[in-house]
């Protein structure tokens, strides 16, 4: 165990006595000591290492200002320490640097983003869900369905058999129901025609239908004429029934105004080509002949009773490729009146061995 000197020598820095050397003993391999010469006076005693110890601390204390000297290469030697600097490889040296530098690189993107975060924060998506349906689609047709037929028998009566109307009313009124609906048993209507239109929902399954009713007084110089008749309905586990008394209203003058269109341009040449055989074609449609038709279409003939009268007008629209429209104005007898009518038909041209023409495909009424 080191003494108290010793340390207190290593806390101060102070150099280790040297021990004494002792004598080399015979046959121990060493050069003998030198041959001993007379004795010199002794000398004066040596002074208290502690005390020059104690004075050197001192004065160390009282020059704190004063830098030490630097240690020379051989007391560096002497000098022990704890760590020993020691020789890395260059491998080593560059793995230790690559990742430290690995390390910083990511605090400092770490960093970054939060700062980033902080000034500008991400901002919120929010998405828009589809709309939930808050019940099942009003049945409409059905409430149609039902208004009509129900708007044949409420304007259906004739004083002579009131029973018809009240056993036509009980099919479609729920059990109990007034079949008169307000009827004093008095005169005579016909029901020509049934036509039913808009349905505006409201709640609770209430509905209110428009029905558009043709009507006569039955008798043979009578003059028809168009009533609307608002029907009140319900949607009802069974399906559509009819709630209550409807209404009469009138009837538009005019109907809604139809957006302007714009016209196809006309092929002036493939116009004047084809003339001649959608003549041909209207004239053997009204006759049955099938004239003019091309192979492997399907076009049904008019009703006997109809004359064709001739083509007032023929174009066809601007176009390429083998198969063309054109619009035709065609005038026709019925029932000794004389009027006209358009169609849209559909050429296909048609080649053979020694020619090529153009021939019907398609017809149907109306400019669209």
């Amino acid at each position: 165990m080191p003494s108290v000197a010793t340390i207190f020598r290593k806390i101060a820095g102070l150099p280790e006595p040297d021990a004494p050397t002792a004598p080399a003993t015979a046959g121990s391999g060493q050069t003998p000591p030198p041959r001993e010469e007379p004795a010199a006076p002794a000398p004066e005693p040596a002074a208290n290492p502690w005390a020059a110890a104690g004075r050197t601390l001192v004065e160390q204390q009282a020059r704190p200002s004063q830098v030490a000297p630097v240690p020379t290469q051989a007391a560096a030697q002497q000098t022990p320490s704890m760590f020993v600097p020691v020789d890395e490889k260059s491998g080593a040296l560059f793995a230790k640097r690559f990742g430290r530098g690995v390390v910083w690189t990511f605090i400092g993107l770490a960093t970054l983003t939060g700062l980033r975060t902080w000034i500008w924060p991400a901002k919120t998506v929010i998405t828009k869900s589809a709309p939930v349906p808050s019940g099942p689609t009003y049945p409409v047709a059905a409430a149609q369905a039902e208004a009509g037929e129900f708007a044949y028998d409420y304007l259906t009566w004739n004083a002579n058999a009131p029973q018809q109307r009240a056993a036509l009313l009980a099919s479609v009124l729920p059990a109990g129901a007034d079949t008169t609906m307000g009827w004093d048993g008095h005169g005579t209507q016909q029901v020509e025609a049934v036509q039913p239109g808009a349905v505006t929902i409201g709640t609770q399954g209430q509905a209110r239908v428009r029905v558009n009713v043709m009507i006569t007084s039955g008798s043979a110089s009578a003059t028809p004429q168009w009533v609307g008749l608002d029907v009140p309905v319900m949607q009802t586990g069974g399906g559509i029934v009819v709630t209550g008394e409807p209404g009469l209203v009138g009837l538009p003058a005019t109907g809604p105004a139809a957006p302007s269109l714009t016209a196809a341009q006309s092929d002036s040449t493939l116009t004047a080509t084809t003339q001649n055989t959608v003549d041909a074609f209207f004239r053997g449609y009204a006759a049955g002949t099938g004239a003019m038709v091309a192979p492997g279409a399907a076009i049904p003939q008019l009703p006997s009773g109809i004359t064709y009268d001739g083509l007032t007008s023929w174009s066809v629209d601007v176009g390429s490729g083998d198969n063309r429209i054109g619009t035709a104005l065609v005038s026709w007898t019925l029932n000794g009146a004389t009027f006209q009518q358009t169609y849209r038909v559909s050429l296909t041209r048609v080649e053979s061995a020694t020619a090529a023409t153009w021939q019907v495909a398609t017809v149907t009424g109306g400019d669209t």
